[in-house]
This record gives structure tokens, sequence and C-alpha cells, in this order.
């Protein structure tokens, strides 16, 4: 779920006068589907976590208080100092390590009932693109682009790539393999947003089978985050992530609505020629100058968990919950869940 804005602090100013539709929004699906565990993505970072705070009140007030916050700065507007998107000028939003307008813009952040181990948090996100198993790294001609200085300081993860240790219930841990990838398009024929959003996507695979160097969890794991990838429609380098569904250590529990369904069918356009179950998507983009409404979003919990149900908070024309959602300005993507099933 999304809530970035173009300048640092607007997004607490946001939350603090608690009058913005989309905020209301977001509000209202979390406090419907009550989940124990929230990630946001595209959620404004500052250096005290003081938006994070500010948003949990709101929560807090529509009776889903969650006692545990966690987020780190992410690459999304972090300076260079080097020009990445080759246009030739320094500073721009592009030439950040992940694009962002300011330090910051557009991170994400885990909201808990849980209680987070924060001393064991693993952060990948500082990890160079070059470094990364068998990259898939933009070249012109065998030239590396847009140069070999950016190469050189070009970190893999668009916001970040996160293994946070959460304590279940019955005393045992669960790591959360949080994330948010970058768009695989607004590039050129060197496919830099391609390639890199595949190496996005991989990089909990290799983690999970050792690849990385780093002794992956033994613990369950939960991979959880926008991969701003569908399997089967849409641009981008699907292996990626037709290899993370198969992946046998994880389980696609399927989330599915009735209203991505009804919307797809609605909206008609590309949606129409597009090959996958439009009950599955997350995000409603246009189908005119988008790419249409596609899976993005994804929970893929570890197959040694007994899951229970799973779905996307996409209500059907007619409930009463859809009607109000539109009504306060429904985000683009929507929430996905899944209940996991724990003993003892």
């Amino acid at each position: 779920m999304e809530l970035e804005r173009k300048g640092p602090g607007l997004l607490l100013r946001d939350i603090l006068k608690d009058k913005d539709p989309g905020l209301k929004a977001v509000v209202s699906t979390v406090a419907q589907i009550a989940p124990d565990i929230l990630l946001l993505t595209g959620f404004d970072w500052d250096l005290g976590n003081a938006a994070l705070a500010a948003f949990e009140d709101l929560l807090d007030d529509a009776g889903q208080p969650y006692a545990y916050q966690f987020a780190l700065q992410p690459n999304s507007g972090m300076p260079s100092g080097v020009d990445l998107d080759g246009d030739g000028r320094l500073g721009g939003p592009r030439d950040a390590q992940g694009y962002g307008r300011f330090p910051g813009n557009g991170g994400m952040a885990i909201l808990s009932r849980l209680a987070i181990d924060t001393e064991s948090v693993k952060d990948f996100s500082d990890l160079l693109w070059q470094n990364f198993p068998q990259p898939r790294l933009p070249e012109i001609d065998g030239t590396p682009f847009p140069s070999v200085a950016a190469r050189d300081v070009q970190r893999l993860s668009s916001v970040a790539h996160w293994d946070v240790p959460v304590t279940l219930p019955n005393g045992a841990r669960l790591n959360l393999l949080a994330f948010a990838a970058g768009p695989p398009v607004f590039d050129g024929p060197e496919d830099r947003n391609g390639k890199r959003n595949h190496d996005e996507v991989a990089l909990w695979s290799r983690y999970l089978s050792g690849a990385l160097g780093v002794p992956p969890p033994t613990d369950p794991v939960v991979v959880i985050g926008n991969a701003n990838l569908d399997p089967a429609d849409g641009e981008g380098l699907r292996e990626a992530i037709l290899v993370l569904l198969d992946d046998p250590r994880l389980q696609d529990a399927q989330p599915a609505s009735e209203g991505g369904a009804e919307a797809a069918r609605d909206q008609g356009g590309v949606n129409m020629a597009q090959n996958g179950d439009p009950a599955m998507d997350t995000a409603d983009w246009s189908d005119e100058t988008g790419p249409g409404n596609l899976r993005v979003s994804y929970v893929l919990p570890d197959a040694r968990l007994p899951v229970v149900h799973a779905g996307v908070f996409w209500p059907a024309a007619g409930d009463p919950l859809r009607q109000l959602i539109e009504a306060q300005g429904a985000p683009r993507h929507r929430l996905v869940w899944v209940d996991i099933e724990v003993s003892g």
C-alpha cells in the first residue's frame, strides 16, 4: 500500500491533519482486514520514523493498534553522486540509488502486533548490483550503461530488502523477507529497469538457496512485498517471479478477489487480452495509458506453514465496503492478505 508524497515532511503533515481521503481509505482497509503484520510500501521514511508513529496512531484510533514498528532508511531518494540514468545531469530523482525526489521518498515500513527482533534484522539494501550473483547488468554494445562509474556505486535494491524476524504467539520465530522492487519500465533499449527488477525479485531465491553467501534462516519465512512484476502479463523479465512462485520452500496461496475479476471485465481494454487470472490482480492501472490491472504484490508463506485463507481486498460492486473505499479514494495497490495457522 502506498502513501508517498512529493516533498519531505508532507506525509507527516497529512497524517496529523487526518483529512486526506487516500489516508482514510488505507486506514479503513487495514481496519477491515486487521492483519497482525502489515507491510507498507510507498511510505515516506523520515529519520525519527515520525510519520510511521503518527500513522500507527490513526490505526490505533480505528481500533487496530500495532505495538511494534520498523523502518530503515531506504535506497529510494538516497543521493548517489553519479549520473545513474545516463541523461547527462546529476541530482535528479533517477540519479538516486532508487527513484525518489528526496531521501526516504517512497520507502517501506512494517507494523506488527508481534515482537520484532530488531537486533537480528538483516538488511541487504546496500548490496551493489554488480556483486549480486549472476547479475543482469545493463549494457549497450558491450559497454556498461550508463558508465563504469555508475556501475561501481549502483545498489541493487530500488527501495529495500530486509529479513525481519518476528516472534509468534507460540514462541517460534518467523522471518519476514520484505521488499519493494522498482518497475521494469521507464528506460531505454538497455532495459536497465527491467534487468534491475528481475534481479531484485530474484534476490530472495538466491538468499534462500545460500547463493548470497549469507546463511539463510532456518526458521519459517514469508516473502512479502511489491515485486512490480506479473507472472503472465505486463512488461518485465518474468523468469524471476516464476522461479520464486515455483520455489519448493515457499507456497503460493493464490490470493484472489471478486472485485479484481469484475474490474478487469468492466474496464476492458488491455485487460481483455491478458493471460493471467484477473481475480488475482493486486494493482489497478489504466487500461488505456497503462498496463491494465496486474498481479504485482505477493505474500508467499513458507511451505511448512499451514495456510487457512488468503485474498486480495478488492470488494465487488454493491459491497458497502467498496463504496466506502472508492468514496475515500481507493489506493492503486490493493492489500494482499494470507492467514497462517500457528499451533500452541
